[in-house]
């Protein structure tokens, strides 16, 4: 089966948590990889997320964490509440 791995870069503006995650991580920029397997079987051509992961740095150590992307799009919304901002429609 085909997998591919897709890099997005999330921006927090206030300490978030997530299941996962040791502690309250500080407000700034995170890398995020959505690993995909292809859906064989279909007329065209269509993937479904089967992993998630944030990149996390501590000192001088990068730590790659899986989370729930549920989780993380509702950590991202709650941020964007909080900040006073309105939803966008695509992922920033």
């Amino acid at each position: 089966m085909f997998t591919r791995t897709k890099t997005r870069t999330v921006h927090f503006d206030a300490p978030f948590t997530l299941t996962g995650l040791e502690g309250v991580h500080p407000p700034g920029d995170y890398q995020v990889q959505d690993d995909e397997e292809q859906i064989t079987g279909i007329s065209w051509l269509a993937y479904r997320r089967v992993a998630t992961a944030i990149e996390v740095v501590a000192g001088k150590k990068t730590s790659l964490i899986g989370i729930d992307p549920s989780e993380l799009d509702a950590a991202l919304e709650l941020d964007r509440v909080l900040a006073g901002q309105e939803s966008p429609n695509t992922t920033h």
